[in-house]
């Protein structure tokens, strides 16, 4: 799968509707997109948890943000068609953290709504953030997102946690781990990946998702090794 980072993010402002609309034209089977929740309990789609001018979205009602940002139901419609890897932000350590986890009751009603779990993957650093969720409702698949830590520690936390996935960063990933999650029934979708000799090498560890700014450049490697079937 090629998947679109926050949209396709070189070409258009990142986590808008342009970026999504770019995505599906640049190829990518899949957007990643980063949520919050505003103080009106709207999610939002935005990957800090201020805008630019300093102001908390968790601060802010819905109606006072900039008009680039998007609700996610506003996303979920752009992205008609391909699939959404929804990453919610949602770290103890972030000053918009929501430690009822209001967030993920809100990200699995509009996944319901508007996308199914066939075209749904939801992400977090925070396990209990996806617990809450899967609690919400089982059917919806789940990816254990992480930056750092051994690969079997990685792989036995999503596995304990009944994950879909594991979204490892890039340079954690090797032939080996891609081998031994997928063994325990693991989809493997790597961030960010930029370079296409990179992305050639991931390919041939049968990664199941590259995620990337450049979907048209992921596009092109995936399909010279692995050409369409018409």
């Amino acid at each position: 799968m090629v998947i679109a980072h926050r949209g396709a993010r070189q070409a258009a402002q990142e986590n808008t509707l342009p970026a999504f609309r770019m995505a599906r034209k640049l190829g990518a089977d899949w957007v990643e997109l980063d949520v919050r929740r505003t103080a009106d309990g709207v999610v939002v789609v935005h990957h800090d948890a201020h805008l630019a001018d300093g102001r908390m979205l968790g601060q802010l009602n819905s109606d006072e943000l900039p008009e680039f940002v998007p609700s996610l139901a506003e996303a979920l419609e752009e992205c008609h068609g391909m699939g959404v890897n929804i990453e919610i932000k949602n770290l103890p350590s972030d000053p918009d953290y929501d430690a009822d986890h209001l967030v993920s009751d809100a990200v699995a009603g509009l996944v319901l709504a508007y996308l199914g779990p066939d075209r749904a993957l939801v992400s977090s650093f925070n396990i209990d953030t996806l617990d809450r969720l899967r609690a919400v409702d089982p059917t919806i698949p789940l990816a254990y997102l992480y930056a750092i830590g051994e690969p079997a520690s990685a792989i036995a936390r999503a596995c304990a946690h009944e994950m879909a996935a594991i979204h490892p960063y890039d340079p954690l990933v090797t032939a080996s781990l891609v081998e031994r999650a997928q063994d325990e029934g693991l989809q493997v979708n790597v961030w960010t990946v930029n370079d296409p000799e990179r992305m050639e090498a991931l390919v041939g560890y049968g990664v199941d998702g590259i995620c990337t700014d450049v979907p048209d450049v992921a596009r092109q490697v995936i399909d010279r090794r692995n050409p369409p079937t018409t």
